[in-house]
């Protein structure tokens, strides 16, 4: 760890007034997703309590056969499974291990709740849902009607998960959004390959990493989407649940960036608890 300006060949994230332990769960977090066969992960160069440094990259456009490339090592880092559904990154580069952490942007991150659980219905309710609702809250987005929706999908979920609830905790990125995934010259001439930045790893349900890439739409998803399924095929029904997944997400958008996202919410918090 250093304390001057970073290398020629590296990129700082910094705030000052990150949350303790921010920049270190990001690196560790970046450390767990790095598996032999997966996407490639962006490597860090330095981190200390209010910087990250990560390597520049230079930006490329990708090919079909890029994202089908893309879709098969994210569900080898998928199948790296985690121990709990819930659970965080291990220790490493002075994080502590803490399960919990943080999703959303550097300026305003949402404290992310963390632990064990051993289905990810009961992870889903306890560790998103209802801290979300709870932040919602408290920061006047959402009120007692929204309340009592959240808490209508939560009971609804053993069933909304269908054959979903049969997969366990698997390695997930964990806010896997289009702008998360870079696309990087390898090279060879045209070819370009996926690098991971901006994680919030943790023991999640792999259909959520999907739904992230869906959410704002990501580039040659079909193919992505394709080459996932050639090296784990997904549970029957995964289409149906893209939306439930999707939830947190959208409804996080409405706490944090304001109540234009509301109505979406507000529409797929009924959709789902009816």
């Amino acid at each position: 760890m250093t304390d001057g300006g970073p290398a020629p060949d590296a990129f700082r994230k910094a705030d000052a007034g990150a949350p303790a332990g921010f920049f270190a769960r990001e690196a560790a977090g970046l450390d767990w997703l790095r598996v032999s066969g997966g996407p490639r992960i962006v490597e860090v160069r330095d981190v200390g309590p209010g910087h990250l440094d990560l390597e520049r990259l230079p930006s490329d456009s990708p090919r079909p056969q890029d994202g089908h490339a893309f879709g098969r090592a994210l569900a080898t880092l998928h199948d790296a499974g985690a121990a709990a559904f819930g659970a965080g990154p291990p220790a490493a580069r002075g994080w502590s291990g803490d399960p919990a952490g943080w999703f959303g942007p550097l300026r305003d991150p949402l404290p992310m709740v963390g632990g064990t659980w051993s289905s990810w219905p009961e992870f889903y309710a306890d560790a998103r849902l209802r801290p979300l609702l709870d932040q919602g809250r408290a920061r006047g987005v959402l009120d007692r009607d929204d309340a009592a929706l959240v808490e209508a999908v939560c009971t609804q979920l053993p069933r909304l998960a269908g054959a979903g609830a049969d997969d366990g905790p698997a390695r997930l990125h964990g806010d896997l959004w289009s702008g998360n995934v870079l696309w990087v010259g390898d090279g060879t001439a045209g070819a370009t390959e996926a690098v991971l930045i901006d994680p919030a790893a943790h023991g999640g349900h792999r259909e959520t990493d999907l739904a992230m890439l869906a959410f704002f739409g990501a580039p040659h998803l079909p193919e992505i989407l394709a080459g996932y399924q050639e090296a784990h095929p997904l549970a029957p029904g995964w289409r149906d649940r893209v939306r439930l997944h999707q939830l947190y997400p959208l409804a996080v958008h409405a706490v944090l960036f304001g109540r234009s996202y509301l109505p979406r919410t507000r529409a797929l918090l009924a959709e789902l608890a009816a």
